[in-house]
């Protein structure tokens, strides 16, 4: 029996290998495909907007913290968010938010991967290309992650590892090649253009910069599968975000100054690639192609294997359908096919924007949660969510109101999809106490 125990504990995975994943997750588009799209709002303070976003993410990710180390599952947010408001309407529609929301950084994936590989032959505007190699991308993601989770945990600390090298090399070359003195630049605002649009702008460019950050609530999933979980999700947490900032803002620096912000903000959906040209020449666009195209694809693997458990979680629950009969991997097929269809007719600011909006209205939810209802029950310090809840809506309101003007479509869309989450989350639980009256 304790042969059995010991072997099934061999098989989670470990902190190296959940930190793995987890900025697995965070390193991809975010930086790849964003950098261009937060100059757009935040002109030359990118590498400041960046700072910023790990500061929101950071207090944010306390009530994860406290409430996954305290009750570890495979679906740590729906868990939480059950916990916090009871199973129905709130939790459910909070829960299937967080889950769109993740769909959407996949299709971000799908589609910064095939734009940087297109990059590499000029085509990286291709209306017809980079849709497909997005599907392409995605459905091989899948096919990967039904190998099992060692294959997964192994293949994610292989290509994190690459992640972090290649773009520390990357943002290194870039600013020695923009002179060591550039780094001093990230201490003063005199050298950087402002905003347009001023403070306004500036904090709606850190709500998309929290979508370089936000992987690291895959990690809440993994309770079910990490050894010493109660220990371990706290330090996974706060070491991906750790990373990913050093990383965010040594690569941030470089490409400010390297490029102007209206050349940034021209090639702002594969940005990297064109500020590593005047630095490294054609070597360096084809280096930081193929690292845009292992950090896509293995931030894929990742981010399949994590919101599949969620989607396990939210089915168990009855808050979300599943595929007639009793096929295996239906979650996983059910969210690669939902990435597939938004990465094919949504562009990249569409789905950033949508993903951003629904993310942080659940997040705040999930502070509130933690504040109303479940601050006893985790040991929590009430400030800390409290302020959580301030930074959001201090980001979130600037987005929306520059959003309303620059883009009320994809408002459109978002509240249409909000709209029809609810509408359905109601039919469920009507359904529930009609079949138990």
């Amino acid at each position: 029996m304790k042969k059995e125990e010991t072997s099934k504990e061999d098989q989670k995975l470990s902190l190296v290998g959940s930190v793995a994943l987890g900025t697995g997750v965070m390193i991809g588009a975010g930086i790849f495909a964003l950098v261009g799209q937060v100059a757009e709002l935040a002109g030359g303070w990118v590498p400041y907007a960046f700072l910023a976003g790990a500061v929101v993410v950071a207090f944010s990710s306390y009530s994860y913290t406290r409430y996954s180390a305290t009750n570890p599952s495979s679906g740590g947010i729906a868990m939480l968010l059950k916990a916090a408001y009871g199973p129905g309407v709130v939790a459910g529609s909070f829960s299937l938010f967080m889950y769109v929301s993740m769909i959407m950084a996949e299709s971000l994936l799908g589609r910064t991967f095939g734009t940087y590989l297109l990059r590499a032959f000029g085509m990286q505007s291709s209306a017809l290309w980079v849709p497909i190699l997005a599907v392409l991308a995605i459905a091989g993601a899948a096919l990967v992650n039904l190998v099992g989770n060692q294959w997964v945990e192994r293949s994610a600390t292989i290509t994190a590892a690459l992640k972090i090298i290649g773009i520390a090399v990357l943002a290194v070359g870039g600013i020695l090649a923009a002179g060591v003195s550039s780094l001093g630049r990230l201490f003063s605002t005199a050298q950087r253009t402002p905003p347009e649009t001023g403070l306004l702008g500036f904090l709606a460019g850190v709500t998309l910069c929290i979508l370089a950050y936000k992987g690291f609530t895959t990690i809440t999933n993994q309770g079910a599968d990490l050894r010493r979980p109660e220990r371990n999700i706290g330090r996974s947490i706060m070491i991906s975000i750790s990373l990913c900032t050093v990383l965010y803002l040594l690569i941030t620096v470089a490409v400010t100054g390297s490029l102007t912000v209206p050349q940034i903000v021209d090639a702002r959906d594969y940005a990297l690639a064109e500020a590593a040209e005047p630095a490294f020449g054609s070597f360096g666009v084809m280096l930081t192609v193929i690292i845009a195209v292992i950090a896509t694809l293995s931030g894929l693997i990742a981010s399949l294997f994590s919101v599949s458990k969620l989607y396990d979680m939210l089915r168990d629950m009855g808050q979300a359908p599943g595929l007639p009969g009793h096929a295996t991997h239906q979650s996983l097929f059910i969210t690669a096919g939902l990435a597939i269809i938004m990465a094919a007719f949504f562009d990249l600011s569409q789905i950033a924007s949508l993903g951003a909006i629904l993310y942080l209205t659940m997040d705040i939810a999930i502070h509130w949660g933690i504040i109303r209802h479940l601050r006893n029950e985790t040991g929590a310090n009430a400030w800390i969510p409290g302020v959580a809840i301030v930074l959001d809506g201090a980001v979130l309101i600037p987005f929306l109101l520059l959003k309303a003007q620059s883009d009320p479509t994809t408002l459109i869309i978002t509240a249409v999809v909000a709209i029809v989450i609810i509408a359905t989350q109601w039919a469920i639980v009507r359904h529930h106490e009609r079949a138990s009256a």
